[in-house]
């Protein structure tokens, strides 16, 4: 009983709204009905006689009506561009679709298409989630070099609050409190001005020179070498080696020690890692790969943070083709996420095969082997993955110092792979050749990558969004797939032209102009001037003195 109950309510809901949807059309109508019945007592035909009113116009009149259309058009032209060039979209469509719509039978659909996504199964779009880039720079030591030359800030308020967010979580726990030192790291690691959280580091130093985390802090972001963030962070492996021991042997006690234990761990696994990424810029490269191969080991675990992709970039550099390949073969896999670094590098392995002696007029003639069809292949399911990827390649756009976060299948991810693996990519001799002759082919296999992909999901839609706020405004963004220009940016600048070419032409010849607007005026009117004397026809003259008898 309740179920049909429901089901009339619903119903009745649905007829509600589709009356009020056209209720517009019900006042129009009676407006036209009433300016009907009135225009004999009003004598609105003596009054209104609509040749009389052109008869009147002068071509001055024709000039202002042009140009004021043309600078107001001009005006929302102008704004469109702008707002479509800052948020990727029309703000009169937004309007239109948010505010609009609803008015005129969105709810209807709405509900429609709710009801019918519940008869069918959802299909789960992958949200837009921003990842920590594995091979972030060190600030002190080289995002602030560049600012100190540039002027440029490299790196958005959201992204480092996005790193002071990972830092919360990574060097702090709930017992901080109890500690003076840890406490005052609380607070540096939440504070927004770089000297001030320098300042407090300092500070928790003076309280326990055993603070780890304050030693990372200074290491990435006071030094100003690479050489001295290698010292600082050596301090800080002695001292976070022994807060692990003894945090180790204490994690079973109480969940406050567990708590403690797990915070020391990730300091641990922290500055193990950014000391192998010290030695890989210092040119020690086989001292960085066995520190990542040791630390992977020792915390197999620690997935998340991506130091494959560290060990990755540091094999290619020694040329370990081989030892790459190992690692693609047991992070390349289905159940894994998936990244430009592991999609490109295993295009870049197959490419290497065959780019020396690739040639695509020799292709085109007998056809691609093998081998070659790998490579393609290869290539198409990178670029299908990361599609901002091969015009940094191929240095069609220009690179920028990579962000500490990045969107996966975006501009940033894109930003941070080339920046590591440019050289890479140049050092196999016929590579970017192949990657140039192919990378566009992807395209024709998915025609509409936001609807449907062809081995990944559809591309996501809100990486644009995502890619402007981890970004800086003076980089150029790169936006997959090309957008059109909204239709009202091309309506108003048509609409623009067309108004100003009209007061010109007006302005320099204003008897012609005038007798052709009025031409076309009459010409407009024509039809609803005979559609009127046939309605005239049809009813009765005495109808307003039978309507007002009743």
């Amino acid at each position: 009983m309740a179920g049909v109950l429901t089901t009339l309510l619903n119903k009745l809901k649905a007829c509600a709204c589709w009356a009020w949807s056209y209720l517009w059309l019900l006042w129009f109508l009676l407006v036209a009905f009433l300016i009907y019945v009135l225009r004999v007592p009003l004598k609105m035909s003596e009054n209104a006689s609509f040749a009389m009113f052109l008869n009147t116009l002068t071509p001055k009149f024709y000039v202002a009506l042009t140009g004021t259309s043309s600078l107001i058009s001009g005006l929302i032209l102008i704004f469109e561009w702008w707002y479509f060039r800052k948020y990727g979209t029309s703000f009169i469509e937004q309007v239109s679709l948010n505010h609009l719509s609803p008015w005129l039978g969105g709810n209807e659909s709405n509900g429609n298409s709710n009801s019918s996504s519940n008869n069918s199964p959802q299909q789960t779009a992958p949200e837009c989630k921003v990842w920590r880039n594995p091979l972030n720079l060190f600030r002190g030591s080289e995002y602030n070099r560049f600012t100190w030359v540039t002027g440029k800030d490299p790196l958005t308020f959201y992204d480092m609050n996005l790193s002071a967010q990972d830092h919360q979580t990574f060097f702090t726990c709930d017992t901080d409190q109890n500690r003076p030192a840890d406490e005052i790291m609380q607070r540096a690691w939440r504070e927004r001005n770089p000297q001030l959280r320098i300042q407090k580091a300092k500070e928790a130093l003076d309280k326990n020179s055993e603070c780890a985390s304050a030693w990372i802090l200074l290491a990435e972001e006071e030094v100003t070498t690479i050489l001295e963030a290698e010292k600082s962070f050596k301090q800080a492996l002695k001292v976070g080696e022994i807060n692990y021991k003894k945090s180790q042997v204490q994690q079973h006690q109480s969940a406050q020690h567990e708590a403690l234990h797990r915070r020391d761990t990730n300091v641990l696994v922290y500055i193990k890692r950014r000391l192998a990424m010290c030695a890989r810029k210092l040119g020690r490269v086989k001292e960085a790969v066995k520190m990542m191969r040791d630390l992977m080991k020792e915390f197999p675990l620690f997935n998340v943070l991506n130091i494959h992709e560290n060990l990755i970039e540091a094999l290619l550099e020694l040329q370990a083709y081989a030892d790459v390949q190992a690692v693609l073969a047991k992070y390349d896999d289905i159940s894994l996420p998936k990244s430009a670094t592991i999609c490109y590098t295993a295009a870049l392995l197959k490419a290497r095969a065959v780019c020396d002696k690739f040639s695509p007029e020799v292709a085109s003639k007998r056809g691609l082997s093998t081998a070659e069809m790998n490579a393609v292949e290869a290539i198409h399911r990178a670029v299908e993955f990361n599609p901002h990827v091969p015009k940094y390649l191929l240095e069609m756009k220009s690179l920028i110092l990579p962000p500490e976060h990045i969107l996966k299948r975006g501009d940033s991810e894109a930003i941070a792979y080339v920046f590591f693996h440019l050289p890479h990519w140049k050092r196999v001799e016929g590579a970017l050749n192949l990657l140039h002759c192919t990378w566009e082919g992807t395209f024709r296999m998915i025609p509409y990558p936001l609807e449907k992909g062809h081995l990944f999901y559809p591309y996501p839609s809100c990486t644009e969004s995502a890619d402007r706020e981890l970004l800086p405004t003076f980089h150029d963004l790169s936006v997959y797939p090309k957008k059109e220009l909204p239709f009202f940016i091309l309506f108003t600048a048509g609409l623009c032209s067309f108004t100003a070419l009209l007061a010109l032409l007006t302005h320099q010849f204003p008897e012609p102009m005038g007798l052709i607007a009025k031409t076309f005026l009459s010409t407009i009117s024509a039809p609803f001037n005979f559609l009127l004397d046939k309605i005239e026809s049809m009813l009765p003259s005495t109808l307003w003195h039978q309507l007002s008898r009743l």
